[in-house]
């Protein structure tokens, strides 16, 4: 195995021995071959310069004053950043005991002094050769691994995407029929029997359509929203407090018709997406206005604390609450817990939630208790 010199001028050897002689004469012969060469004349030297500028490899002397070559060694392997340099000792040491104790502190091969020079250059040759085998097979690896890692991802994301197309698929059957169903039925009714009714039978038959195509038209746009959450990575920086002002601004109807308080934290700036975050918190801030209690303004608190390495938000209210028993289903999609006359809605608003916060690379859970309201909490990687 023959290294041609441009490949040799690109590899560097630290060459490490208490005495000048040794490094001039090791120093000549590699320099000779093309290798870039660096010296050190004690242990502790070598240590320091491998750690500022890990070398390729290290010729190392076994005999020193200060730390020996196995001690050196050892420290080497110890260390994440120098662990992967060949080391091969220099000793006049030949006793098996010795070599022993090289090879089992790290070292990769034992040349015995006096060395021949051309054994020197094969063994140097032979162990960069070695060390570049292995640092491609592990880029092999690492890129192998990241691909398997990705292809687990787009799995779990066509699975996620197939259970989206069924329950979208339970949607056109059953949540969008019903309203249909009612607009057909009242029309029906209107068109056949028009003569024969009064105008406050023909005003409430007319509402009823009106009704029906308005929460038709609600679960098409929840249904829009839920499908176009973008789960890919570009991510922009977002200032959260930012995010909450336009978010309360498009509830601002609802503020004020239910004479809702609303304390906010200071909020964190982010890396996400503004208008999928502006969602969650409208989403979130909405059903605490609509949830309540009778008699009872809503009381919402919005804040933040800091966790290992994310930011955890929490949006509480004092409303009716929800039993713990529905956790499981809250956040799937269509799951309604209470009837569509009292508290008007589609099933899909925290479903959306939970897809834009994974999305994020957070989660989403409630804690709550019925009769006394309930806290969101939902988490986003710290900038």
């Amino acid at each position: 195995m023959n290294l041609d010199r441009s490949v040799r001028v690109k590899a560097s050897v630290l060459v490490v021995d208490d005495k000048p002689d040794n490094l001039r004469l090791l120093s000549t012969i590699l320099t000779d071959q093309g290798y870039e060469v660096r010296q050190a004349l004690s242990g502790r030297m070598a240590l320091t310069a491998a750690r500022i500028r890990p070398p390729d490899l290290v010729l190392l002397d076994v005999k020193m004053p200060d730390l020996n070559g196995y001690q050196v060694c050892e420290q080497l392997k110890a260390d994440e950043q120098t662990r992967h340099i060949p080391v091969i000792f220099l000793s006049a040491l030949d006793r098996s005991p010795d070599k022993i104790k090289g090879f089992s502190s790290g070292g990769a091969d034992y040349i015995t002094k006096p060395f021949q020079e051309s054994e020197v250059v094969v063994r140097v040759e032979h162990h960069l050769e070695i060390a570049r085998l292995q640092a491609r097979l592990e880029r092999q690896n690492a890129q192998r691994q990241q691909e398997i890692r990705d292809r687990i991802a787009m799995e779990r994301e066509l699975l996620r995407s197939n259970k989206d197309l069924e329950q979208f698929a339970h949607a056109v059957s059953h949540d969008l029929q019903q309203p249909l169903q009612s607009i057909l039925g009242f029309s029906k009714i209107l068109s056949l029997q028009y003569s024969q009714l009064s105008e406050a039978e023909v005003g409430k038959y007319l509402w009823r359509i009106v009704q029906a195509g308005e929460r038709m038209q609600q679960l098409i746009e929840d249904l829009l929203a839920y499908s176009q959450v973008d789960v890919s990575r570009s991510l922009e920086v977002v200032n959260c407090d930012r995010v909450v002002a336009e978010a309360l601004d498009n509830l601002q109807a609802a503020i004020s018709q239910t004479g809702a308080r609303i304390a906010i934290s200071p909020l964190p700036t982010i890396k996400g997406k503004s208008a999928q975050l502006i969602q969650v918190f409208q989403n979130l801030i909405g059903n605490a206005l609509k949830f309540t209690r009778p008699d009872v303004p809503p009381d919402i608190d919005i804040s933040v604390e800091l966790g290992e390495g994310e930011w955890v938000f929490r949006v509480r209210d004092n409303g009716i609450g929800i039993d713990p028993q529905h956790y499981d289903r809250l956040f799937q999609l269509f799951q309604r817990l209470h009837l569509s006359d009292r508290y008007p809605g589609t099933g899909i608003g925290l479903a959306t939630c939970k897809k834009i916060v994974e999305s994020h690379g957070g989660r989403i859970w409630v804690e709550s208790k019925p009769g006394w309201g309930t806290t969101f909490f939902f988490s986003l990687p710290k900038l």
